[in-house]
């Protein structure tokens, strides 16, 4: 389906616009009163170009060149040479959708009007995006400050008609190549025009951005995850009551919990825990272990890391950020709004709560696979203990990676490393935190995914069968039948990685989560 398209202007742009560009193709579209303001700053640089006084980046080198003074017929040079010499990233290709989030956030600074660019400059990045032109970046190469210098530079070289992209086809051809074929003349950068291309937090942003759009979805998965292995493990609905969550009501943990109560509500399987006297429930144990009990506190404080890290990316869209920046009134000035450290900080944060989150599910599904703990259900969940192995080693699956979650939890903005001749002596590594958090977050959805196909496994294995009828609630229910489209229900041992991969498409694609939607009165939270 045809997207409509995205207006860029001198205002901030929403998450929801950044997900339509860079993962559906949305089109975008300069606003007039953008091309307006990139005019009339441009008038600035140009008044300052041959005034004699010294200006960053418009009559000087950059970083710790900055003190030599480059003379009026080199400064096209200037700018070419600084592109080329910073598109200097290495490994392995970033992902499209990260380069378009990179794109995108670089055309929504340039159309403020802060940074001195001609429209034409706006323009042709635009088309760009339009055409589905991809320039080729390598994960390494930025230390998030003065912004991400190589992936941006690597971009700006795009617009040169230089270096290598992927067209709409996704084939790797020539910039120059690529920019005919879409009829885009490329751009010969001149004053200012280079280093306003590369100096922002563009690529740490969108991956913010998306990554905070996935936790959205994964977050309230967690807690179907979480509702799905109360009920198979035959727990209490009791810890999840309103009221005792309004003794410590923090909202992510009221949220979490009002999911939970929804998605378990006329469980038959958790009525009978109940006795038909009292209406209280008949546990031989005392209490459900913490993965169980506490999910609605431990999920809840991940959807408030969430929270947190959302104000600050809708601080960052809403932001200019380039050295030298044009002010309203029209002076030109250094300054250090490039440094990454708010943004990195978050994606940091949001990766702790990633892998909080994925333990917890691990240590639910660990419970369905040890007899001694899941209450009358087959060891391993196994068809024949002993001849079959059940899902034993799914959830090694899930060990290893909740193991590599907890290393991808190590923080990368604390890890500032001196260059530019220590010109650039603190730097954020954002950029590194961002792509990090990308892998944690593939790693909780198949982590989620693992506990949904055990939880329902077991709840089959409880019923006896499909045939007999299920005993679980209505979303629980539907999440179930949904799943079993994909992936059969128990019997003897099978090939099981492509079980997991079936499982793990619909927690990425949502579907789990609207089957489980479709049966409720009303939406989760």
């Amino acid at each position: 389906m045809s997207q409509p398209p995205v207006i860029v202007g001198t205002g901030p742009l929403s998450p929801a616009d950044v997900v339509a560009v860079t993962r559906h193709d949305a089109p975008v579209e300069l606003a007039p009163e953008a091309l307006a303001a990139m005019a009339a700053s441009r008038t600035v640089v140009e008044s300052l170009v041959d005034d004699g006084t010294p200006h960053y980046g418009v009559s000087t080198g950059f970083g710790a060149l900055a003190t030599r003074h480059i003379p009026l017929d080199q400064r096209t040079q200037l700018q070419r040479s600084l592109i080329r010499s910073h598109a200097a990233s290495s490994g392995a290709e970033v992902d499209r959708e990260v380069v378009r989030g990179l794109m995108l956030g670089r055309l929504s600074t340039l159309a403020t009007g802060r940074t001195g660019v001609r429209p034409l400059v706006a323009s042709t990045s635009a088309a760009l995006l339009n055409a589905g032109i991809t320039p080729v970046i390598g994960e390494y190469g930025s230390l998030g400050c003065s912004g991400d210098l190589a992936p941006l530079s690597h971009v700006a070289l795009a617009l040169m008609g230089e270096g290598d992209v992927r067209d709409a086809g996704g084939q790797l051809v020539p910039a120059a190549e690529a920019l005919a074929a879409a009829g885009i003349t490329p751009v010969e950068l001149r004053e200012k025009e280079g280093l306003a291309l590369i100096n922002g937090t563009d690529g740490m942003l969108g991956m913010l951005i998306l990554a905070a759009a996935d936790l959205r979805r994964l977050l309230t998965t967690a807690d179907l995850a979480a509702a799905m292995s109360v009920e198979g493990l035959l727990g209490t609905d009791a810890v999840f009551a309103e009221d005792l969550h309004a003794l410590r009501p923090h909202p992510g943990q009221v949220a979490s919990a009002a999911n939970i109560r929804a998605l378990l509500a006329g469980s038959p399987l958790v009525g009978e825990q109940l006795t038909s006297e009292t209406g209280r429930h008949r546990f031989t144990r005392v209490q459900d272990a913490y993965s169980l009990r506490c999910a609605p506190q431990v999920h809840g404080a991940a959807r408030g890391t969430l929270a947190h890290a959302e104000a600050v990316a809708a601080v960052e869209l809403g932001s200019a950020i380039d050295n030298p920046v044009i002010t309203p009134d029209g002076r030109i000035e250094s300054n250090g709004n490039f440094h990454g450290a708010p943004v990195g900080y978050v994606l940091d944060f949001l990766a702790i709560a990633v892998a909080d989150v994925a333990s917890m599910s691990e240590r639910r599904t660990d419970r369905f696979l040890d007899k001694a703990r899941s209450h009358g259900l087959n060891a391993f969940l196994a068809h024949d203990p002993g001849v079959d192995s059940g899902h034993m080693i799914a959830q090694y699956t899930q060990a290893g990676i909740v193991s590599e979650l907890k290393r991808l939890a190590n923080p990368a903005s604390v890890d500032s490393i001196p260059s530019s001749a220590m010109q650039e002596d603190h730097v954020s590594m954002g950029w590194a935190a961002g792509l990090k958090l990308r892998r944690a977050v593939d790693g909780l959805t198949r982590v989620l995914a693992i506990e949904i196909l055990t939880a329902a496994r077991g709840l089959d294995m409880r019923d006896g069968g499909a045939a007999t009828g299920y005993r679980s609630s209505a979303p629980i229910t539907a999440v179930r039948q949904r799943l079993r489209r994909d992936v059969a229900g128990p019997g003897t041992d099978r090939y099981l990685a492509p079980e997991i991969e079936a499982a793990r498409l619909l927690v990425d694609d949502g579907s789990l989560l609207a089957a489980a939607l479709g049966a409720l009165p009303a939406t989760l939270q």
